[in-house]
């Protein structure tokens, strides 16, 4: 569950709690090139005034006209329809013949927005189960399987961080990758079992834990909703967090370093027992070749690559990684200094 999307949630129970009526619509199924995906969510207020978004905006904006016209009464959930024809398609800015299926539902009490708010700030996988007959709805947990389903009775709505980043190494560079990863709903742990590095982590930013990276991939129990980068240049603790996570189900595995720091790397790691394809998993100089050489532009181009992997895009398809040559022995980030070059 995006951070976009938890504004939705938030901003429904602060009008429902002002004595608003508010109506929350949520993408359900789509065809062709819609702009959402399923799952996506809008809240609309009485008097018109929007938090999330459903389309590029026509679709917006036609909902907003039946709430604040009373156009709509909705008192239980309804399943409403935008772009079935192409004419409509084309009326409701839906790109190449896209269509929406747009679950509308009026927030209450028993909506449980608030209780789901407080699990997903738990960093709880929920399950939300709305009765499209009754307006019922109850939470339970989920797994990181689930997906959003719906039918004529029930929709199934997953909220919360289905997936994870392990960061290895608590230094500046980190944080921004922590900070844009809680906003592409990763649950974020880092890893630094140096004192020096780990003392004063801000803890909103993720879990830090000080044990050696290596135990800390086998206790989190790795899976295929998970993302594993190392970035401290420490061979101590990059190399051991690295052994453990290519063999491991990891959708992403990737380390700091330059071209010549990760040749070296992907030698040293052949020497135990890992496979020509996982060493292969590795992906070294980290990150897509956006020409960034701040902190924040190389944890954007890492970000960049783990959401072209989480997608499945093709790689070679945008564009080639990110290289980054180390030169002179002072070093600006993570106490190092880095040159980002293209």
């Amino acid at each position: 569950m995006d951070s976009v999307d938890q504004q939705v949630l938030r901003t429904s129970v602060s009008w429902f709690n002002q004595g608003k009526r508010v109506v929350l619509a949520t993408i359900v199924e789509t065809w062709g090139s819609s702009p959402r995906p399923p799952g996506a969510m809008l809240a609309i207020k009485d008097n018109g005034q929007v938090v999330g978004s459903v389309s590029g905006g026509c679709v917006e904006d036609d909902l907003i006209a039946k709430i604040k016209e009373n156009a709509t009464d909705i008192s239980k959930p309804e399943m409403t329809y935008y772009g079935v024809t192409k004419k409509e398609a084309q009326k409701f800015g839906l790109p190449c013949g896209g269509t929406l299926k747009i679950v509308l539902e009026p927030v209450k009490k028993e909506s449980l927005l608030t209780e789901l708010l407080e699990r997903v700030e738990r960093q709880e996988l929920t399950s939300r189960q709305l009765n499209m007959q009754t307006g019922q709805v109850s939470l339970r947990l989920a797994n990181r399987e689930d997906i959003l389903t719906v039918d004529e009775n029930l929709l199934k709505t997953v909220h919360g961080p289905k997936w994870r980043l392990l960061i290895i190494g608590a230094g500046q560079l980190s944080e921004y990758i922590a900070q844009m990863a809680g906003a592409l709903d990763y649950s974020v742990t880092v890893c630094d079992p140096r004192e020096e590095y780990s003392t004063g982590w801000p803890t909103e930013l993720g879990l830090l834990n000080n044990e050696m990276p290596d135990d800390v991939v086998q206790k989190m129990n790795i899976d295929t909703h998970t993302a594993v980068v190392a970035v401290t240049h420490d061979p101590k603790l990059d190399d051991l967090a690295l052994m453990e996570a290519l063999k491991s189900p990891a959708f992403y595995v990737g380390a700091l370093g330059s071209r010549k720091t990760s040749a070296a790397r992907k030698k040293r790691l052949s020497l135990f027992d890992l496979t020509q394809g996982e060493l292969n998993r590795l992906h070294g100089p980290v990150g897509l070749r956006i020409g960034g050489k701040t902190p924040p532009e190389i944890a954007l181009a890492i970000l960049a690559e783990m959401t072209a992997v989480r997608h499945r895009i093709n790689l070679e398809s945008i564009g080639t990684k990110v290289s980054k040559e180390f030169k002179g022995d002072t070093k600006e980030m993570l106490g190092e200094s880095v040159t980002a070059s293209t």
